[in-house]
């Protein structure tokens, strides 16, 4: 959600800018296969009801509804992300990285499906443009896995604690999903501390590769 909104948000500046997706876990410990729902997990986690839970999910389903987005959560699959981010970066690695992070998000927040399955998760690279043959021999290793771990860690040193995250020249920080107007002020106060202020006066001595023009009196 935040994602889109941020996306929203850069269609409405006229400036060049380049986003770049980052590794982080909500939750490194959890396992590949979990048989609670998201319902059951979130009302451990926080100490609240199944109905509190409910009810608090579907304010975010709401939320991405308002954005275009279709949050199927009474059938989403948890399961540890680790290997899909290590996907993320193999795919980075060959300039799919917002296709592939796309698709992935698709997968599991609309399409319930299980993204800690390296079955999966390999249907989901080749349909993005990736070969199946090396995702395949990619997810099997622990290739990736430094890169993931080292976003990770400069995470920890931003002292991000959950996502979204959004740092903008490595100076601003935004967390949650904010409205899109948010992200809209905040680059372009970025993009107008960025531009430099001719303060020169007009007679001053101009030079360049063919030599000095000295102004006229």
């Amino acid at each position: 959600m935040g994602k889109r909104r941020l996306e929203d948000a850069i269609k409405q500046i006229d400036h060049p800018i380049e986003v770049t997706y980052r590794c982080y876990e909500l939750d490194p410990s959890m396992g590949r296969d979990i048989q609670e729902n998201i319902y059951e997990g979130l009302a451990k986690k926080y100490g609240m009801s199944i109905e509190q839970a409910k009810a608090n999910t579907q304010r975010v389903v709401q939320m991405a509804k308002e954005v275009g987005l279709d949050y199927h959560m009474d059938t989403l699959i948890q399961t540890n992300t680790f290997d899909a981010h290590r996907l993320t970066m193999y795919a980075k690695s060959q300039g799919l990285m917002k296709e592939m992070t796309e698709r992935i998000l698709q997968a599991y927040f609309t399409e319930s499906k299980h993204i800690g399955d390296h079955e999966t998760l390999t249907e989901l690279a080749v349909e993005v443009g990736l070969k199946r043959d090396d995702v395949a021999k990619m997810l099997a290793s622990d290739e990736m896995t430094d890169v993931v771990r080292a976003d990770e860690q400069t995470a920890k040193q931003y002292g991000v604690t959950g996502v979204p995250f959004f740092l903008i020249n490595k100076k601003y920080a935004l967390t949650g999903a904010q409205p899109a107007e948010t992200f809209v002020q905040a680059l372009r106060k970025v993009i107008a501390e960025d531009e430099i202020t001719v303060l020169n006066s007009q007679e001053a001595l101009n030079c360049d590769d063919d030599g000095c023009e000295i102004p006229e009196k």
